[in-house]
């Protein structure tokens, strides 16, 4: 059994493709914005509601690169909290 860290540098854990909130508002959220892509795409020439895609995509990729950027700095907030309990294990059990 491969080690949490070698299974990471081996490309065997992509939290992002697993990912799915538990939230039932999720859902409910993303039938709202099939339905109304879906009127979008009835009331829009194929060439406006091809940019309404492109900008929608352009928007995902931004929540996307913030998602990144946001695991990325909890993680080192993570790390940083660990090191800092360790520092003061000394103190607290007295060694």
């Amino acid at each position: 059994m491969r080690s949490i860290l070698e299974a990471l540098y081996c490309g065997e854990i992509r939290p992002e493709e697993t990912i799915m909130p538990i939230d039932p508002e999720y859902r409910v959220l993303n039938r709202k914005i099939s339905e109304a892509m879906k009127i979008w795409e009835k009331k829009l020439s194929a060439q406006e509601f091809s940019q309404l895609e492109e900008l929608l995509d352009l928007r995902s990729k931004s929540g996307s690169m913030h998602s990144t950027a946001s695991f990325i700095r909890g993680f080192q907030l993570g790390a940083l909290m660990i090191t800092e309990v360790y520092a003061a294990r000394n103190e607290i059990v007295g060694g």
